[in-house]
């Protein structure tokens, strides 16, 4: 049994015992058992249910691993040839870990 939910404006395959790395998600703590109600998409064993936009009383339940998790730095260069002009600048998205525990539909 899978799911596809909505977190934080991502979309994700949700399954029991997978990690999600999610967008920074605020006021989570390590430990924290979190619930997302926007479930798009509900996979049972072949059994498809679609939402109109969301499946009614399915949700997804995950544990907090880590709330902060930072990503791979990402380099952004800006030159203008012949001008003598160059900027560099570095970016570092965080994440919050989450682990499946169950899906309920």
């Amino acid at each position: 049994m899978y799911a596809i939910v909505e977190i934080n404006g991502q979309q994700f395959k949700a399954e029991a015992g997978k990690k999600l790395f999610v967008q920074h998600i605020q006021n989570a703590e390590a430990g924290q058992t979190v619930e997302f109600e926007k479930v798009l998409l509900v996979d049972n064993d072949g059994a498809v249910k679609v939402g109109t936009p969301a499946v009614e009383g399915a949700k997804v339940v995950c544990d907090v691993v880590s709330p902060l998790v930072k990503g791979d730095k990402v380099l952004v260069f800006h030159k203008k040839r012949r001008k003598g002009y160059r900027k560099l600048n570095g970016h570092r998205q965080q994440f919050t870990e989450i682990t499946v525990k169950e899906v309920i539909a």
